[in-house]
C-alpha cells in the first residue's frame, strides 16, 4: 500500500467523524488556500534552497550548511506532532531512512514546534533522524511555504483540542503546507514535493527515485 492510499483510508475514517460546521469550515479555508497562489510562489525544483540553523529535539543546533557538507539532503516540512498526517508521512519516511542513507543523504524534518513537542515525537515513533524546530516558521517562510490559519479554522482546531499557542511556542496562527525537497550538496533543490492540501504527502518512493537521480559526486 502507498503513504497516499494510507492517507485516503485515514481521511475516509476520521473525517466523518467531525461535526458538519467543523468540516464546512475546513473545505472552505483548504479551498481559500489552494486559491492563494501560495503554491505557485513557493520554492520549487532548480531553485537554491535557503540556508538556516535550528535547533533539534535535544538541543543541538543543525545548519543546512553542515548537512550539505556531507552530502544531499531530504528535507520535509510538516506541520505538528498534533496532526495525524503528519504522524503517517514521519512513519513512512521512518520506514525508508535506511534506503535515503544508504544513498548518501540525511534525512531532516522541520515543524514549527517548539523542542520539547519535537522530542517527545522523536521518542513515540522512534525516529532515527533529526526533528528541528521553526519557531515562529521563519525558515518556511524562506521556502515560500508558510501561511496563517484563518480565526475560524484557528477556533475549530481549537475545539479540537490542539493547543497551538503551546506546542508552537507563542505563534499558534504559522503553518507550513506539507512540503519536501531534496537538496544536493550544492544547494540546489533537485526535487520538490508541495501541496496545499494537509492529506498529500510525498511517496517515499519518489523520494528514493530522485535521490537516484542526483548527479554523481565530483
Amino acid at each position: 500500500m502507498s503513504l497516499q492510499d494510507e492517507l485516503t483510508a485515514l481521511l475516509r475514517t476520521g473525517y466523518r467523524e467531525l461535526p458538519a460546521a467543523s468540516r464546512e469550515v475546513m473545505e472552505r479555508a483548504g479551498k481559500e488556500l489552494a486559491a492563494s497562489g501560495l503554491a505557485s510562489r513557493a520554492l520549487r525544483t532548480g531553485d537554491s534552497a535557503p540556508r538556516f540553523s535550528l535547533p533539534t529535539a535535544t538541543g543541538d543546533t543543525v545548519s543546512l550548511h553542515a548537512l550539505l557538507s556531507a552530502g544531499p539532503v531530504v528535507l520535509t516540512f510538516y506541520r505538528g506532532a498534533w496532526c495525524p498526517y503528519c504522524n503517517l508521512a514521519l512513519r513512512a519516511l521512518q520506514a525508508h531512512h535506511a534506503d535515503i542513507s544508504a544513498r548518501g543523504a540525511q534525512l531532516v524534518a522541520i515543524s514549527p514546534q517548539v523542542p520539547d513537542e519535537s522530542l517527545t515525537l522523536t521518542e513515540k515513533h522512534s525516529l532515527a533522524f533529526d526533528v528541528l524546530s521553526d519557531i515562529g516558521s521563519d525558515t518556511a517562510k524562506q521556502f515560500g511555504i508558510s501561511f496563517d490559519l484563518p480565526d475560524d479554522l484557528a477556533v475549530v482546531y481549537e475545539s479540537f483540542g490542539f493547543d497551538l499557542q503551546r506546542v508552537n511556542g507563542g505563534h499558534p496562527r504559522s503553518l507550513p503546507v506539507p512540503a519536501t525537497y531534496v537538496i544536493d550538496r550544492d544547494g540546489t533543490i533537485r526535487w520538490s514535493f508541495l501541496d496545499t492540501d494537509y492529506t498529500a504527502r510525498a511517496e517515499p518512493s519518489d523520494i528514493l527515485s530522485a535521490l537516484d537521480a542526483l548527479p554523481a559526486a565530483p
